[in-house]
């Protein structure tokens, strides 16, 4: 399974999948959005909330569908998956689970201090809620097509 955001970090976990795991192996590609009142400026006034979870919906299926067709070009039988979910880590430790993932490929943004305090990681979190095996590529690991 690979959790896929669509940042450069996730593209980097699903290729060197792609050079570490067999070809042709099935594959589900998942974008976890989270729903508008769980974002942290969703009840700032002025913000408008009308069909914004729509337009997060269809941006996280599109997000899928690229992730689905990098994971193809890198050898895999792969899927996309759009999902709602908050907590985003719960989500995809539930999904490996239900699916019966062999393994989670993620990317991870690297964050430290106040940055790591106030957002997390979701990469941290899935590792440690999860006993299947999580590949994770960090920031600043080299891109290679």
């Amino acid at each position: 399974m690979f959790a896929y955001d669509g940042s450069t970090q996730a593209r980097q976990a699903i290729r060197q999948a792609g050079r570490q795991l067999r070809n042709g192996r099935r594959a589900i590609v998942l974008t976890v959005w989270e729903p508008f009142p769980a974002l942290p400026f969703a009840g700032a006034p002025m913000v408008p909330q009308v069909g914004f979870d729509d337009g997060t919906e269809r941006e996280a299926q599109r997000v899928a569908d690229e992730g689905a067709n990098l994971a193809r070009a890198s050898g895999f039988d792969a899927e996309p998956l759009a999902v709602q979910g908050d907590p985003v880590w719960q989500r995809i430790v539930d999904l490996a689970e239900d699916h019966g993932a062999s393994i989670i490929a993620m990317g991870s943004h690297g964050r430290s201090g106040i940055q790591l305090m106030l957002l997390g990681s979701v990469a941290a979190a899935v590792a440690r809620h999860t006993a299947r095996p999580v590949l994770i590529a960090h920031d600043g690991a080299q891109e290679s097509s």
